[in-house]
């Protein structure tokens, strides 16, 4: 590899700002990387939308994060992932790393044998999650429950306003009186919604986040290529969002910097 390729940034791409939970375990492994991000914002939740129409976003993003020269792409949302990862794969000629809800983890951890899957529709009804399910289900009792109007909460930044009690809580609480005793959070958005969930399941529950192995398999499949990038200088950072800048902007510097400005992503991106 030349140092040009070795030097080429990450590309990294969510419905939102979710796929930040990621951002953060990649940057924390990964400090000389410099990295990309996209937030799609504008067609923001990807979980209640059509596969097709999943699926054309995430090529789109893609083939945007391939002209600003990334070596690698992490499809950091559960649902884009499920719709598109495979046709990414056959499209590009790079690492593609998408994310799948923890439940292998999971059910390693469950002690009483009953573990709760929060995740979107679109991730749930997936062909990919239903695999995931036949593969290590059997093992422990999983109950996979849906989350409407999670990830809006979480793009609204009312991490623990009482409308995202009330609407958390309900959630979890028929998991709870199922003898659920591991949570997997099946959505890159609900780690921004954790110290809740923990507060809300109580301390005998333990929550299962995949973003630090999602950023371990990068980095394997870097240096597996000769691509991972050995320096001293920490790696830059650029990011952009579709929709309304303005909005994303103040969730950017709540959290990932508190001078992060984001870019408006094209509108003829296809």
């Amino acid at each position: 590899m030349t140092d040009l390729e070795v030097a080429a940034p990450i590309g990294v791409f969510d419905s939102g700002i979710g796929g930040l939970s990621v951002l953060t375990h990649i940057r924390r492994l990964l400090p000389a990387e410099s990295l990309l991000y996209v937030a799609d914002t504008g067609h923001l939740p990807y979980g209640s939308k059509s596969p097709d129409v999943v699926l054309r976003r995430s090529v789109a993003i893609s083939r945007f994060l391939v002209a600003q020269g990334a070596k690698a792409i992490v499809v950091a949302c559960n649902t884009a992932t499920a719709a598109a990862v495979a046709e990414l794969r056959r499209r590009f000629a790079l690492p593609v790393i998408g994310v799948e809800p923890g439940l292998k983890p999971g059910i390693s951890l469950s002690r009483g044998g009953v573990v709760g899957v929060l995740a979107t529709e679109g991730t749930l009804g997936s062909e990919k999650f239903q695999r995931l399910i036949s593969i290590h289900g059997q093992q422990r009792q999983v109950i996979v429950q849906p989350c409407p109007g999670w990830v809006e909460q979480v793009e609204s930044g009312a991490f623990d306003s009482a409308e995202t009690r009330e609407l958390v809580d309900s959630t979890i609480a028929p998991l709870r009186r199922r003898g659920a005793d591991t949570l997997v959070l099946g959505c890159t958005h609900y780690p921004f919604l954790r110290p809740l969930i923990e507060e809300l399941a109580g301390p005998a529950v333990q929550i299962v986040d995949t973003g630090p192995a999602i950023a371990r398999e990068l980095q394997r499949r870097l240096e597996a290529l000769g691509l991972s990038m050995d320096s001293a200088i920490a790696g830059s950072e650029r990011l952009w969002a579709s929709g309304d800048l303005h909005s994303a902007g103040r969730q950017f510097a709540r959290l990932w910097r508190s001078d992060c400005v984001p870019e408006q992503l094209p509108d003829n991106i296809n």
